[in-house]
């Protein structure tokens, strides 16, 4: 009888064990315990964390082995008293929904530390904060997001100083702009999760770096809120490696939000890249995006408010920053008034742009605001419109396009061209910055009506930035291009690699005609050059926003190169662009290229973005 005894509480054990065994098998595959780490399926079926610290982990395999990781997460919360009240409030997330679903009598989760991180947030909501691009910033030419926390007790009027959730990189200190932009493409930086008052970031991104900021509440419960911020205080400590283009900040922020549903996957779908208007855009299609608020840049509603005013009240506003008295002329009190404002705006804006002397500016400042005090007039200046279409309303970041060429010396081609991101001068512009483009990983093939095939081009970065001359801002345009391309030639299209670079001026309104002419340098080298050979010239062009759907350009540029055999290459083209919707456009071009020989071709190319 003892021995039928001990066979079947043997067995009723062996049953238990391989029980939990299976039950513990599928909890680790959960699609819930794979966002808690950060896991995600390599190409030979296995899985990985993007999580690299190894404070993170509680197993030792637990970076690469799911089950390993929950198996050991399951035994520090069902340890003695002390063991589960350490990991139980390092991982509060993890225990919580292990708790779910385990259904057995685990205590109530008991954390001081937490619950006073918690009190002092006070969250109810959370708002998903996109500052548009900066373009003088390699991290940040694709714009950036950040998650606001919303209290309780908040109004629009507290809203700058709830909390802000940051996910950026550390960078080394003295790398300079190109090491940091290769650092940040390959991966060699560490990012992190931050929290830090909102009105530093609107500081930052608003004011000193100008740039319009959208701020989207999202359709987020006080519960789901909870299990983010859960997850966050998790975090605290993790550390991943940051990449610009698909790791980066967008990319984390989303991972830390379908955290708020079992159900939720927002990250799955960015396995290249993660452009911040395609992680936003990802947030609309889950139904999570209120309408936007719309914050313009410092830089914004001072260029509007100088629109408001003529030249001779705008000369005026600039004397009386100068510290010279107010000029009364015939104005009447509401130009005054406005003449005032305007000057108070305009020397708060250098002060912070140009880093002036504050023992200087202050008092000017100062003296302003009771010059404006005299006047018992509202403000005659009105604020920015909100822009008509959201970042998220653009078109996709990558671009698919189906050309044919007819060329008048060299074979006529159909061509294949695929861009990685994200947005050139002629595409759709609703949901851009105007003016500005970048075209990153641009790879052209094309087949001849011979059959024989070649890589037409391949642009590892084209970045342009056309900010306008105007009576407010001295502003600087600039370019800069590197890859691969084929030129003119006798016999047939000749490679060369290279790089060039510019920098000019800028006129009119990017919203409607915009000109530009940049003085040019460039380095060539491939077959099209017998030698290495350096060229500088100059570029300039003519761009017409007929509407959101037509967009005309006539550019051109002539470079005198140091080359024996050819001294000189130009090109001019003609180019018209039309959106038939957001992600479907036609493009139209007439060109004419000289390098060793002259070629004109005729295009028309059909461009889908995703």
């Amino acid at each position: 009888m003892k021995k039928i005894l001990v066979i079947l509480l043997v067995t009723l054990f062996s049953t238990y064990s391989n029980a939990k065994s299976i039950e513990n098998s599928a909890l680790a595959t959960h699609s819930y315990w794979i966002k808690l780490g950060h896991y995600r399926s390599t190409t030979l079926g296995s899985w990985k964390s993007e999580v690299d610290s190894t404070e993170f982990f509680l197993s030792s395999e637990g970076k690469t082995n799911p089950e390993a990781e929950l198996n050991a997460t399951i035994n520090a919360f069902e340890g003695n008293k002390n063991t589960l009240q350490k990991y139980s409030c390092q991982f509060p997330a993890r225990y919580t929904w292990l708790k779910s679903k385990i259904k057995n009598n685990w205590p109530k989760l008991n954390c001081p530390e937490l619950q006073t991180w918690q009190k002092v947030i006070n969250p109810q909501g959370i708002t998903l904060v996109f500052p548009t691009a900066f373009m003088n910033s390699p991290s940040s030419m694709f714009g950036h997001t950040l998650l606001r926390i919303d209290a309780k007790d908040q109004t629009r009027n507290k809203e700058l100083i709830a909390f802000a959730v940051n996910f950026a990189a550390e960078p080394d200190q003295s790398d300079n702009a190109a090491m940091y932009a290769l650092k940040g493409i390959i991966g060699s930086y560490p990012g992190k999760f931050s929290l830090m008052p909102y009105y530093k970031k609107v500081r930052e991104y608003n004011d000193l770096e100008s740039r319009d900021i959208w701020e989207y509440k999202l359709n987020l419960t006080e519960r789901q809120v909870e299990l983010v911020l859960l997850h966050l205080w998790e975090l605290q400590s993790a550390t991943f490696d940051y990449y610009f283009i698909d790791e980066n900040c967008s990319y984390q922020l989303l991972a830390l939000l379908q955290l708020a549903k079992e159900d939720l996957d927002l990250t799955s779908q960015f396995n290249m890249q993660a452009i911040p208007s395609d992680t936003v855009a990802a947030l609309d299609d889950n139904d999570l995006l209120q309408t936007p608020n719309y914050r313009p840049a410092f830089g914004t509603k001072l260029y509007h408010y100088s629109t408001q005013l003529n030249d001779l009240q705008l000369s005026d506003a600039r004397e009386l920053m100068m510290g010279n008295p107010l000029n009364i002329r015939n104005y009447s009190e509401k130009e005054l008034v406005a003449i005032l404002e305007m000057a108070y705006e305009w020397l708060n804006f250098e002060f912070y742009d140009k880093a002036l002397n504050r023992k200087v500016i202050a008092p000017r400042l100062t003296k302003l605001l009771i010059m404006r005090s005299k006047y018992a007039v509202p403000s005659p200046l009105s604020k920015p419109a909100k822009p008509e279409a959201s970042p998220e309303q653009g078109h996709g970041s990558s671009r698919l396009t189906a050309k044919r060429i007819q060329n008048n010396q060299n074979h006529n081609t159909n061509n294949l061209a695929y861009r990685l991101a994200y947005h050139d001068l002629l595409d759709r512009p609703a949901g851009f910055i105007p003016g500005a483009q970048i075209s990153f990983f641009d790879l052209e093939v094309s087949l001849t009506d011979h059959n024989t095939s070649h890589v037409e081009h391949f642009y590892f970065l084209d970045a342009m930035s056309l900010a306008p001359d105007n009576r407010v801002f001295d502003s600087w345009s600039w370019n800069f291009k590197l890859g691969f391309d084929r030129q003119a030639s006798k016999n047939k299209r000749l490679g060369r690699f290279f790089s060039k670079g510019g920098y000019g001026k800028s006129y009119g309104n990017p919203n409607n005609v915009h000109g530009y002419i940049l003085g040019q340098f460039e380095l060539n080298n491939g077959d099209i050059t017998d030698q290495l050979s350096l060229g500088v010239g100059t570029e300039l062009g003519l761009i017409w926003q007929v509407n959101n759907k037509n967009k005309l350009a006539l550019t051109g540029n002539l470079f005198w190169l140091s080359n024996n055999a050819v001294n000189r290459h130009s090109e001019t083209s003609l180019t018209w662009n039309y959106a038939f919707m957001q992600n479907i456009a036609v493009r139209a071009q007439i060109k004419h290229e000289k390098w060793h020989a002259s070629n004109i071709s005729a295009i028309l190319a059909l461009q889908f973005y995703f």
